[in-house]
Order: C-alpha cells, then structure tokens, then sequence
C-alpha cells in the first residue's frame, strides 16, 4: 500500500494545501494523475467548491482530481481511479456517505492493490479502523463507526497540546486516554498540525518538524520525530 495521511490542510497564514503540495506532488510522482476526489465531508460549501479548490492547488503541481460526485457510477469510479484523495471537513458525513454508496469496501480493496492514497484531516481518520479518534462533532449518525482499516491504529488528526486558559472541559489527550482505557490493544497517533504519515514499501514514517505523540494503555505517552522508526505501528 501507498498512503500518505496528512493532519491538516492549511497551517495559519498558508494558502490551501500549501504546506503538504510537494509532499502530495513527491508521492504522486512525475506522470500527471487525475485522481479520484471524494468530497464528501464537506457540509458547508458544495462538492463543486471543493472540487474546484482543490484542483487549483494540484494544478500546481502538474496533477488534477475529479470528484466522485460527477460519475453515474461511483464504484465504477473507484475502480477505475489511478489515485484516491479524500479531503477534510466533517468525519461523520463522510462516513455516513461512503457506507451508504456502499464505497468503503470497494476503496479498502483499491487501495489495497496499491492504488494510491491521500487523505487530510477526515480522509486521513477515516484510513483507521473507526472514526471513534475523529475531533468532529456527530452531526449525522452513520450506519456503523467502522472505516477503511488500512491501518491498523488510530490517527487523532490536529492533535492539540495547549489547554485554554478558563476552559473547564477535557483536554485532547484525557480524551484520548479515555479512547485506549476501553480499547487497550489500539495505538493512536495524536498528529500535530503540519505533519503527516506516509507508508510506503512497509515503511511508516512521520513527515514534517513537529513530533507526533504516541499512545497506548499502560504506557507513558511517547514524543517521536521524523527521525523515528514508527513500524512498531504497523
């Protein structure tokens, strides 16, 4: 498998995609691929808004992406894609929407065969075994929480450090400990914003100049770098 998993699409004071463009640009290689984009997170704008946003930043970089909502059939779709990319926005409609087109599957098994994968902020969640690590709010019930599983750990997207000053709420790592208290088997990667996960040849590593934090019941929350070995994920 090929998956590069990005936690963020803009870093403040970037334009759109901008900091991950040559990392996408490196993975998708010299030969132009239109690749598949699935819009489905967005809530707000529409899947032509999106499309058109994210094409501008991939022309850039010599590709181009078509979504999934122009074809008539859209496991054709998956099928036929020589590159999938799932961009961000709310986890839940994405899953929602992928389960009830009956496109989880078929991805999972694209991807599978080496076709291959972008996801950023929701698309890189939903690359984990559930949605249960995703920030969203649940503003539409999917059928089940379950995702692609093309890895097997859990990705908590735009990790966060900082507690607000006056904010009597749960941080985002007691929230994660909750999350490995009742699923004590799962490794879940808290990715800070400018990063990302790319797997390829068997290989995982972190991309980007901050530490990704790693945890998993019963042991002491672990700080990794670009210059670590993240396999053990694997």
């Amino acid at each position: 498998m090929r998956l590069l998993l990005i936690s963020n699409s803009t870093n403040p004071g970037e334009a759109y995609l901008e900091y991950p463009k040559h990392q996408i640009s490196e993975f998708l290689g010299d030969k132009t691929v239109n690749a598949l984009f699935i819009p489905y997170a967005a809530v707000t704008f529409s899947f032509d808004e999106y499309e058109e946003k994210v094409n501008s930043r991939f022309a850039e970089i010599g590709h181009h992406v078509t979504s999934i909502h122009r074809y008539i059939n859209p496991l054709e779709a998956v099928g036929n894609a020589d590159a999938i990319v799932v961009g961000g926005g709310n986890t839940w409609q994405l899953v929602k929407m992928l389960q009830e087109k009956g496109l989880m599957k078929a991805i999972r098994k694209k991807v599978k065969k080496g076709t291959p994968y972008i996801g950023w902020s929701a698309g890189s969640n939903i690359a984990c075994p559930t949605l249960r690590t995703t920030n969203d709010m649940p503003i539409v019930e999917p059928l089940k929480f379950k995702t692609l599983k093309l890895v097997p750990f859990q990705i908590n997207p735009h990790y966060l450090d900082e507690n607000p000053a006056n904010h009597g709420g749960e941080t985002r790592e007691m929230r994660i400990n909750e999350f490995i208290e009742v699923n004590r088997e799962t490794y879940v990667v808290g990715l800070r914003e400018g990063t990302m996960l790319l797997l390829e040849d068997g290989d995982l590593v972190l991309i980007g100049n901050r530490r990704a934090r790693i945890f998993r019941y019963g042991e002491e929350p672990r700080e990794l770098s670009s210059e670590d070995d993240f396999t053990f994920l694997l």
